[in-house]
């Protein structure tokens, strides 16, 4: 199928059960297709419309509880969202070069026979790709050049992972190209990381590729490092009658840096005080009767935030039983909890730095006025700014909505969905 054909396919329905197997509504499988005919058109544009294509997506993903606990070696419960990165790709007859063009951005053209990466080029899309296609190659699997027009939704600076979108994306495309579909997505994911951590240049965890590679409820035990334990749950989020929301609360990002060190240097202050390097190595009973000497060698606020990654760990495991047994009253409640432990105890809500500018608090506290009893809400991500989720229920979020939007403007609170699958070829 051409990129011709493909847009004859899409606008005749012939997609839609294709596309609702990702999007999982109607509505959503709608609003999707014009921009599935634009990427396609701007391959034409690019590349030419007689090649046969194929058609990839990967989602952003949600933290959904195990807040600050991955750095030091903890568990986490991530999710995919339907806010995704999708790409129209092609084999290309220069069996060494890739031409990428990512919609509102400039082409990258990659070079496979350089296989080192090069400090100048980090932070630029391309040495993701670069770093993608190496990895892949040393692992076994076949790689040469082609040919992509992408686009991504999601939002940048949202703590969605629009970057792990799109390495993940460029794994699926190698995947479906050159290897038959059959790279697994555990694999997709741990090349992904080391292309963002080695060729990207940034000192990223698995959490997010993980979570964008294999879709839905995914939990993963970073008790190794090395080789971590990873899970699909298998939980129907579109059967709780309920809606993710993630409020961006527009506070400051900047000079946020050391808020996020700092909370993970205090954890591991707390371990080395008790002979380890993390605080994954250190039994919980044997942590709290170390409390009253503890207290003579770290602060106050270490043993606070020690406190909530074990008890974050614990709530992790809970999450997962819950969904696993089908009970989502439950699986709210453990939510929630996540929610209030970030803001005692790992206090990574609002930054001391500018302790009257509380955004996040606010957005907290409105949440709870209106769902407490009915939904859940936490603050999302790395925290001091940013964005909070709520879980809240359909019968409840146009009341939601308009309040957050009419708190910190239009467009403020995000709808999303829980994907049923993760990297994949669409069509």
């Amino acid at each position: 199928m051409n990129a011709v054909e493909l847009i004859k396919m899409i606008e005749s329905g012939d997609a839609d059960t294709a596309l609702k197997r990702i999007y999982v509504t109607d509505e959503a499988v709608e609003k999707q297709k014009p921009r599935y005919i634009k990427t396609a058109k701007k391959f034409i544009s690019l590349f030419g419309g007689d090649r046969d294509v194929i058609v990839l997506s990967a989602p952003g993903r949600t933290e959904i509880c195990g807040n600050h606990t991955d750095h030091n070696n903890g568990k986490v419960l991530a999710a995919s969202i339907n806010l995704d990165a999708i790409a129209v790709a092609a084999e290309s007859d220069n069996k060494f070069v890739i031409r990428e063009k990512s919609e509102g951005h400039p082409m990258n053209t990659v070079d496979l026979s350089d296989e080192d990466p090069n400090p100048a080029d980090y932070g630029k899309s391309s040495s993701m790709i670069k770093g993608m296609a190496v990895r892949l190659r040393e692992c076994g699997f076949k790689t040469a050049g082609f040919d992509a027009c992408t686009t991504n939704d999601v939002m940048g600076g949202s703590g969605l992972s629009s970057s792990a979108a799109f390495e993940v994306l460029i794994g699926a495309i190698i995947s479906h190209l050159f290897n038959g579909g059959n790279i697994d997505s555990i694999t997709i994911a741990k090349s992904a990381q080391y292309s963002e951590n080695v060729f990207f240049g940034k000192p990223s965890g698995l959490l997010d590729q993980t979570a964008s590679a294999v879709g839905s409820f995914v939990t993963i035990d970073f008790k190794s490092t090395e080789n971590p334990i990873i899970k699909k749950v298998n939980f129907d989020f579109e059967k709780s009658n309920h809606a993710l929301c993630i409020v961006d609360t527009h506070g400051n990002h900047s000079d946020l840096t050391d808020d996020y060190a700092t909370v993970r240097s205090e954890m591991e202050a707390v371990a080395r005080a008790m002979g380890h390097s993390v605080l994954r190595e250190i039994d919980y009973n044997d942590f709290l009767s170390a409390v009253p000497q503890l207290t003579k060698k770290v602060n106050d606020r270490a043993l606070l935030r020690a406190m909530h990654f074990f008890n974050e760990n614990i709530r992790v495991e809970k999450a997962v039983e819950s969904l696993e047994d089908d009970d989502f009253d439950s699986f709210k409640g453990i939510i929630t909890q996540s929610g209030l432990s970030a803001f005692m105890n790992n206090q990574n809500v609002y930054t001391p730095k500018n302790s009257t500018e509380q955004k996040l608090s606010l957005a907290l506290c409105l949440s709870q006025q209106i769902l407490e009893g009915r939904g859940a809400w936490r603050v999302h991500g790395g925290g001091f700014a940013g964005t909070i989720q709520a879980f809240v229920p359909l019968d409840m979020l146009d009341e939601y909505r308009k309040l957050m939007d009419s708190v910190f403007g239009k467009g403020s609170c995000y709808v999303l969905i829980i994907r049923p699958v993760g990297e994949t070829r669409v069509i």
